[in-house]
């Protein structure tokens, strides 16, 4: 198994999060992973983007090449199209759909979303949306999780392990709450691929 995915978004979305629930997944089954450092932290609203890499076997740089990544797992539709340079021609674009206008030229969102439906292999989710429903919208980055879930070489099991690992600190409600969102996640990728 091996899985290179650019992780992207703006500061305060849960990319983190989302590297260390993906990680602890990888690492319960034995994995290598390793992952480069999070740019943009520092500032709430700046672009965010890491690289995380997994393999059975070892991984000699945490950089992802240009072209060779199998998936974008964006917070971000602006954002997940900033990386597609480093997109391999099969991979997937799993991308929140809705926008964080945090610059004043936002593009026009219906000309990001064309352009994300040009690659075959795109989930576009409104993670945010979802996560509202839920009364839970700091849990959009486990809707997204879910989303990619098919493509991330994981069982589903296996990452909710990973977010009852990820949340333990935080109790039961908040474990029950982001378990939640990632199956819903999970449900949408499975009838959005359907409509297709």
């Amino acid at each position: 198994m091996k899985k290179d995915i650019i992780l992207a978004g703006v500061g305060g979305q849960g990319i983190l999060s989302i590297a260390a629930t993906i990680g602890l997944a990888a690492l319960k089954k034995n994995l290598n992973i390793k992952q480069a450092e999070v740019h943009g932290m520092s500032q709430r609203g700046g672009e965010v983007m890491s690289h995380l890499r997994i393999s059975d076997s070892p991984i000699f740089s945490d950089i992802i090449p240009k072209g060779q990544a199998d998936m974008i797992l964006s917070l971000e539709p602006l954002e997940a199209l900033r990386y597609l340079p480093y997109l391999h021609e099969s991979g997937w674009i799993i991308t929140n759909s809705e926008p964080y206008k945090n610059i004043p030229n936002y593009p026009d969102i219906d000309q990001i979303y064309n352009e994300i439906k040009k690659y075959k292999n795109h989930v576009l989710i409104n993670a945010d949306e979802i996560a509202k429903k839920l009364n839970a919208p700091l849990s959009s980055n486990m809707v997204l999780i879910g989303a990619a879930t098919h493509y991330l070489g994981f069982e589903p099991k296996e990452l909710e392990d990973a977010i009852k690992e990820q949340f333990i600190r935080k109790g039961e409600d908040v474990i029950n709450i982001n378990i939640q969102a990632f199956r819903e996640g999970l449900a949408f990728a499975k009838e959005y691929i359907l409509k297709k």
